[in-house]
């Protein structure tokens, strides 16, 4: 098999190929429950927006068309966030845990510092989870609770004893998961959406990090 040098190939033609073409990634076997956690570097950033698309948006129906430039949007966002001097950001995935597919994401998610005013970024600041998302085939084999487990350990080396995330209030199924792994409902919150677009409210849930949890 030929091998290409990266640096004779147009970085932008590639990242449009790669976006508007069928991402290919190696076959996952969901049998195989290993895997490993580490933090994200640039080259992960391809597979974790495909991820999070598929986990987030529908590639069929009358908005399948749409699915390339949603995946090429929340590259840009994951790229820009990663890019940002962020003191206190981590994307986090995970990976099957076999020498020959070390990059073979099988999941992802990202932890932050909020602050009460957005803007300014003054005020009681406090972790936030956000963009979870495990590969469809490799879902219900721990990935999800792996990575919020990692999360809650970053968060208690920030220095922090309680963290926070967003749920909406039909996913039975991520409710489920984090009220077994003692997330509880801190606030329901509800917007103009919720009642002309006939949207599901969104669930504010919170977790105290005891000093003894383990990892």
């Amino acid at each position: 098999m030929r091998k290409f040098s990266l640096n004779k190939i147009n970085p932008k033609l590639t990242l449009k190929y790669r976006f508007f073409h069928p991402y290919q990634q190696q076959p996952i076997d969901p049998a195989c429950c290993q895997f490993q956690i580490r933090t994200a570097i640039p080259a992960d950033l391809i597979g974790v927006a495909q991820i999070i698309a598929e986990s987030f948006h529908s590639q069929q129906g009358m908005w399948g068309w749409a699915f390339p430039l949603l995946r090429l949007g929340i590259y840009e966002d994951l790229r820009h966030r990663m890019a940002s001097p962020l003191p206190r950001h981590i994307c986090l995935v995970a990976f099957e845990a076999t020498t020959d597919a070390a990059n073979n994401l099988v999941g992802s998610v990202e932890l932050g510092v909020r602050y009460s005013d957005s803007w300014s970024q003054v005020g009681m600041g406090f972790p936030y989870l956000s963009n979870l998302a495990v590969h469809p085939k490799f879902r219900r084999h721990g990935v999800a609770s792996g990575l919020l487990t990692s999360c809650e350990k970053v968060s208690r080396e920030w220095g922090f004893q309680d963290l926070y995330l967003h749920v909406l209030e039909n996913n039975h199924q991520a409710r489920q998961l984090y009220f077994k792994l003692g997330y509880r409902v801190h606030k329901v919150e509800s917007n103009w959406n919720t009642f002309f677009l006939r949207r599901s409210s969104q669930m504010l849930l919170h977790k105290h990090l005891s000093d003894d949890s383990t990892i």
